[in-house]
């Protein structure tokens, strides 16, 4: 019986702490595209599957079709079209905590590489590597949520970094969180001035041009509680002050916070304070 054993060399080994897997989105081409550009705190790898079409940043666009991987580094505006006759259809994942650097790459042997206002842009074709396999076993583990399913993700986007830096000659950076922080810090500004106006979670991603779950995550990570629900105590906050110093209504005061209704305000009210609205108010007035 033959017998090979494969030792581990005592080699460093490469360290990935702060970095994120966030998300794994699947996109195809029906019809309805809408074409925006945008841009995110965070990277994004976008991996086309089958189909072609093309990818815009800020000025420039270039072809992409099955095999390509684009990596996209923070808070540069891009977007994609597809050719109708052959759709696209993709896996994009969205990491926080680094950034790509391509300082190594032969830009005319490698890919595409493009230098935007506000960071860099990489393409090259993947079909000699393993990672559209490691990208179907993470998409099977993210839908069925098993246990630890988290684990296994984050794992697998290590294994995909290790293969990208292998064999692309790519570097990886520290992401600068301090854009991040400033994006979240306007948003509880705006939340702060407009807390009376109809304000949803689409809403705030729209206005901030970050995606609406990244959001939420990057806001409670940052300020410690979710959009909304720093929406829902600064109204209530605010409601405090109303009825100690004004003799209005619940009813308007519900509608001058912004409410949906009065039932709603003082459902919040109580889950908030343990009284309701008149407990309040007729507490405050016995003082």
């Amino acid at each position: 019986m033959g017998n090979i054993r494969h030792c581990i060399e005592d080699n460093d080994i490469f360290n990935f702490d702060g970095l994120k897997l966030l998300y794994v989105s699947t996109s195809k081409y029906e019809g309805d595209w809408q074409s925006i550009l945008h841009s995110h705190p965070f990277s994004e790898l976008f991996y086309v599957v089958r189909g072609n079409g093309s990818f815009i940043t800020e000025g420039m666009e270039f072809p992409v079709s099955r095999n390509d991987m684009v990596i996209i580094n923070p808070n540069v505006q891009h977007t994609e079209k597809s050719v109708q006759t052959e759709p696209l259809e993709y896996i994009v994942l969205g990491i926080e905590g680094l950034s790509f650097s391509f300082e190594n790459i032969a830009v005319a042997q490698e890919g595409v590489y493009m230098q935007t206002a506000f960071g860099e842009v990489y393409k090259y074709n993947t079909q000699n590597s393993n990672i559209y396999a490691y990208l179907n076993i993470m998409l099977e583990e993210i839908s069925k949520k098993e246990e630890n399913y988290e684990t296994v993700c984050q794992n697998l986007l290590e294994v995909i970094m290790i293969c990208m830096l292998r064999n692309n000659n790519l570097s990886i950076v520290q992401s600068n969180n301090i854009l991040l922080n400033r994006e979240c810090t306007q948003i509880k500004n705006y939340l702060d001035a407009n807390y009376a106006e109809n304000i949803t979670l689409d809403a705030l991603a729209a206005r901030s041009h970050i995606n609406k779950y990244y959001l939420v995550h990057a806001f409670t990570r940052y300020i410690g509680i979710s959009p909304i629900t720093y929406l829902i105590q600064k109204r209530i906050q605010e409601g405090k002050s109303l009825l100690k110093s004004t003799s209005y209504s619940i009813s308007q005061i519900s509608t001058t916070l912004g409410f949906s209704s009065q039932s709603y305000f003082s459902q919040a009210f109580k889950k908030a304070t343990g009284k309701t609205p008149n407990q309040y108010r007729n507490e405050f007035k016995n003082k």
